[in-house]
């Protein structure tokens, strides 16, 4: 089954707002929110549908790499990891990522400040990691084929001494004063419509709901230090050079037990030294000689999963393209799939000996050395369509 239009989920135009797109994917997640269809599972992956369609419209970068390549340029969306999707979203991650877009109206004002139980009422802890972009190099067999790579990541990590707590032990964590261990303040407001409840983070402790009372001398209270990770990355057959895949998870630890950033993974194509890629398509070209250009040859052409042999028919002319089909590179997430072209280039002698000037000077005469195409073949610009079709 075929993914959703990102901006169809929500509603909004390509050309909308950031703003149009915020209040697009409130009214959205409104209409199928959990606690206004109970036990109703269509609703709730429409609403995890809408938040992964918004996490993406919602990123400039994201956004950039869906307009250019679809669901294939983000592929690695979601909080269900490469090729995840709304389905495998968490709703947890969902409530705690995208809990300031609902906030004061929707829990508030909507739900007329009822204190939520569950996912709903967990206060967010920490600040949140930032993300983190590294380059990724392939080789066009990686590419064609898709492979997992293990590369050392340098970044923020929880600390070992206090767990990313940022306390020196247990006894140096307190409830919040303020709050009393909601991480959320509310106020109530008379209007015409009666009492107005809104609810907003506590300004003492962030929303986390406790103070550290006493630091940890390993990370300063952060609840994090400068290390290092391996991060194992499946990538999927068939990315392209300028593709952006997000690994969930995996970018800067957040301070004081905060959710960890994303790894934003930039993919690069190595040059083939034979080899060049149109979209879909491989492009080889062939030099043959001018004797095997006329009686025809068998050659040998390298191809990005190992050689094949292809047969060269007498006369056979410089611009002349053969294809192998199926022997390009995949669609990402499809099954569709390039070709081969092989485009003839008959080498010119450029040093000859007097005895080979001779009888070239001889053979130039002859009648079927003179061009003559024949109307079935090919001009340059039929060729060109060809190349890219």
């Amino acid at each position: 089954m075929s993914k959703r239009d990102y901006y169809e989920i929500l509603g909004v135009s390509k050309t909308a707002s950031a703003d149009e797109i915020k209040k697009a994917y409130r009214k959205v997640a409104m209409q199928y929110h959990p606690d206004r269809n109970p036990g109703d599972k269509a609703a709730e992956e429409k609403f995890k549908e809408a938040a992964e369609a918004y996490e993406v419209l919602s990123d400039t970068d994201k956004k950039a790499q869906y307009d250019r390549y679809g669901h294939a340029g983000v592929a690695g969306n979601g909080r269900g990891g490469f090729g995840g999707g709304g389905a495998g979203m968490n709703m947890d991650d969902i409530f705690s990522q995208f809990g300031d877009i609902f906030g004061e109206d929707l829990f508030g004002n909507f739900f007329g400040g009822a204190q939520r139980g569950g996912r709903g009422g967990q206060r967010s802890r920490g600040v949140r990691g930032s993300n983190l972009r590294v380059k990724l190099k392939l080789t066009y067999e990686e590419i064609a084929k898709g492979v997992t790579k293990n590369i050392k990541v340098k970044k923020h990590v929880i600390c070992s001494a206090c767990s990313g707590s940022g306390a020196k032990d247990k006894g140096s964590v307190q409830t919040c004063g303020t709050c009393g261990g909601s991480g959320q303040v509310r106020r109530v407001q008379n209007t015409f419509l009666g009492q107005m409840q809104t609810v907003t983070t506590c300004p003492t402790c962030n929303g986390e709901g406790t103070t550290v009372t006493a630091k940890c001398t390993s990370c300063k209270g952060e609840g994090r230090v400068y290390g290092e990770e391996t991060v194992s990355i499946d990538i999927p057959a068939g990315v392209q050079e300028g593709m952006q895949m997000n690994v969930n998870g995996k970018g800067n630890a957040g301070e004081r037990g905060g959710m960890p950033g994303d790894l934003i993974i930039l993919i690069e194509e190595e040059p083939h030294k034979e080899l060049h890629r149109e979209g879909l398509n491989v492009a080889y070209e062939l030099h043959l000689s001018f004797t095997d250009a006329v009686f025809g040859t068998q050659v040998e052409v390298p191809t990005i999963d190992g050689r094949a042999k292809i047969k060269i028919p007498p006369g056979t002319q410089s611009g002349k393209i053969f294809r192998l089909k199926g022997k390009g590179f995949p669609a990402v997430n499809s099954y569709e799939k390039g070709d081969q072209l092989i485009q003839v280039s008959v080498w010119t002698p450029q040093h000859l000996s007097a005895e080979e000037k001779a009888a070239l000077e001889k053979l130039s005469h002859s009648p079927n050395f003179k061009p003559h195409p024949d109307k079935n073949d090919k001009n340059f610009f039929d060729k060109i369509k060809e190349i890219f079709s």
